[in-house]
């Protein structure tokens, strides 16, 4: 998408070791208007999917997924890092997965009430870098026996392979920017 890939380069940062901000219009400030158009574009691609359910993780992937969600009619289910104290004795689902940004391992989480066999779930994340997000969050759409309808990132690094693994397995992978690479604080995209 054209648009994002302006917002991109104009207002992301490229900071050491291939992390790229855009806190100020992604995810710590989040331009709404942005989001709007991400959100039909991703409904656009997945809407005769029969999407019943979008998955994300906390916190980033939430703001995309509720503005997407209205388009679909549909509720978001968001998997938390840790258990909490609300989720009471409740089953869940749980896979472990890996954090390219924050150098960390994390179990992701979702109460088993809120994904169903009879769900269709989209999985919607901001960013696809090493793919350990959207596997757990695949593992977890298996756990359930739900259908996974796809899944869509806002940015992903392409050049860090995960894209075309998951493209290559079969899945329905949309990605509203691919970053071929990122050298010397310049941005390339995959055209």
């Amino acid at each position: 998408m054209k648009y994002l890939e302006q917002m991109i380069l104009s207002k992301g940062k490229v900071l050491p070791g291939n992390i790229l901000k855009v806190d100020s219009f992604l995810n710590t400030q989040i331009d709404i208007e942005l989001m709007k158009e991400l959100g039909k574009d991703i409904y656009a691609h997945f809407k005769d999917c029969g999407v019943t359910k979008i998955l994300t993780v906390e916190a980033s992937g939430i703001g995309i997924a509720c503005i997407t969600a209205q388009f679909f009619n549909c509720n978001v289910v968001f998997a938390k890092k840790s258990r909490t104290k609300n989720m009471g004795d409740c089953g869940v689902y749980s896979a472990d997965c890996y954090s390219f940004t924050h150098k960390n391992m994390n179990t992701l989480i979702v109460n088993n009430e809120f994904i169903s066999p009879s769900d269709t779930v989209l999985i919607i994340d901001d960013f696809l870098a090493n793919g350990e997000a959207c596997k757990a969050l695949m593992s977890i759409v298996s756990q359930a026996k739900a259908k996974l309808a796809g899944i869509a990132i806002e940015i992903e690094k392409g050049f860090q392979g995960a894209g075309d693994e998951l493209r290559k397995q079969g899945v329905d992978l949309y990605s509203l920017a691919v970053i071929d690479k990122m050298e010397d604080g310049k941005i390339v995209f995959r055209s």
